[in-house]
């Protein structure tokens, strides 16, 4: 049976197409581009804005007109939030999140075809399905879910209401997985999750993320270990301590501010404030001098002045940032801030957008320049070369990236990296021999 996967949104969506995609090999399955004719299409739907929700209609429709034999199955936040509107008569079946084997079920036909929908409350969910992927893109770097859910109820997010309460991956299977991930030959695994800072609160007895860090420091054979999005009230010293003292743990934060005007955070229901945010940037830089500092940034949030759009832009210059990831506010139905007065329009939004944008570039290449001249460790990576002179390359801990020229070392090698260039997107180098 050939399956084609196809997966909109977050980094925990595309953990669940792996594992999905690791049980169907597992069962005789091929799995193939989405292009390429299948015969059971999947669309791993995000729910993020409505605007997500339409184009997970139109990848359902786009699935039945390559093959109107085919058998679609539309799962992810979509088919959670609004199964209703999901089960299109282009969809042969509608899967929940958290419901892994109905879905690996639905995929091989076993499930009735006036079985359409299976979706459950979450809110009432106490484990996570979801896990087993060992299936990726890359064949250096792996995604480990150790959370999900949400209940912090940002006023723009739906989350919270597609993927349920937060609850937590018990630290045996994380070990265990990671060792599976290392039996397959991953050099780095990323710990991913919803709500990632709110790892353990779920468990008895009640543990952290630091916790789990400590546990996977201790008997975890990956070589190197790098964090996805942590809340800033959750960057905790203790945890800081770990990154900087580990040889394992990649110097590399990213956090998620939103907003540096307090107004704005309040209306967001954020739980904390820009002196939290100041402090706690100018922290890490200190304990971590190289360390990549990454952000999320929404633009134009409803009420938002110019002022307090201006407060933002400055406070993110001055802090040591060094990349952005910027989101235009689109409308999310169904969420608090969906409801508030003063909608912004898209022209302004747009261009609030764009200047965020053009700092967090600058800032970028301000910190990638500042390593030429130094010698950074760099996880080779094993697919097709990166540019058009064929020249190999990878990330180094702190998360740039670093082109190789002369010798061509094994994919999947971690190497040392005389930095000597930088071109404006990326830095380049050539291997340390002796």
């Amino acid at each position: 049976m050939r399956v084609a996967i196809t997966t909109l949104g977050c980094k925990v969506n595309h953990y669940d197409s792996a594992a999905l995609e690791t049980r169907l090999i597992s069962q005789g399955c091929t799995v193939v581009p989405f292009a390429a004719g299948a015969d059971v299409y999947v669309v791993n739907s995000c729910s993020v804005t409505d605007r997500a929700d339409t184009e997970s209609r139109q990848l359902a429709r786009r699935a039945k007109r390559f093959n109107p034999d085919a058998r679609v199955v539309l799962t992810g936040c979509f088919a959670q939030t609004n199964p209703v509107g999901a089960a299109l008569p282009e969809v042969d079946h509608v899967v929940g999140l958290n419901r892994f084997d109905d879905l690996v079920r639905a995929v091989g036909g076993s499930i009735a075809a006036d079985e359409k929908i299976r979706v459950d409350d979450l809110r009432a969910a106490r484990k996570v399905e979801t896990i087993g992927a060992e299936v990726f893109t890359s064949q250096t770097r792996a995604f480990l879910k150790v959370q999900e859910g949400c209940d912090l109820f940002c006023t723009f997010c739906i989350v919270p209401f597609a993927r349920g309460r937060s609850r937590s991956v018990a630290p045996r299977v994380v070990l265990e997985q990671m060792e599976r991930m290392a039996a397959r030959g991953f050099r780095e695994v990323v710990l991913t999750g919803v709500h990632l800072g709110g790892y353990g609160e779920d468990l008895e007895p009640r543990r952290d993320l630091a916790d789990l860090l400590e546990m996977i420091l201790e008997h975890s054979p990956i070589d190197r270990i790098r964090l996805s999005s942590i809340d800033p009230p959750e960057v905790t010293g203790r945890l800081l301590d770990l990154v900087a003292h580990s040889d394992s743990l990649c110097p590399h934060v990213h956090i998620p501010v939103q907003s540096c005007a307090d107004e704005v955070l309040k209306r967001m229901r954020r739980k904390y404030d820009t002196a939290l945010l100041r402090d706690l940037t100018l922290e890490i830089r200190r304990r971590l001098p190289h360390a990549a500092i990454g952000t999320d940034v929404i633009a134009g949030f409803p009420g938002e002045t110019e002022e307090q759009s201006e407060r933002t832009l400055r406070c993110l210059e001055e802090l040591p940032f060094t990349y952005f990831h910027v989101f235009p506010y689109s409308r999310r139905s169904g969420t608090t801030a969906a409801k508030l007065p003063d909608h912004l329009p898209t022209p302004v939004v747009k261009a609030r957008a764009e200047s965020l944008r053009g700092l967090g570039e600058r800032k970028r290449r301000d910190f990638a320049r500042s390593f030429v001249g130094s010698r950074l460790r760099v996880l080779v990576e094993n697919g097709p070369p990166s540019d058009e002179y064929g020249m190999p390359g990878g990330y180094s801990r702190n998360y740039q990236r670093v082109e190789l020229r002369g010798s061509r070392p094994l994919a999947n090698e971690e190497i040392l990296v005389d930095v000597d260039c930088f071109d404006g997107s990326k830095l380049s180098g050539r291997q340390v021999t002796a």
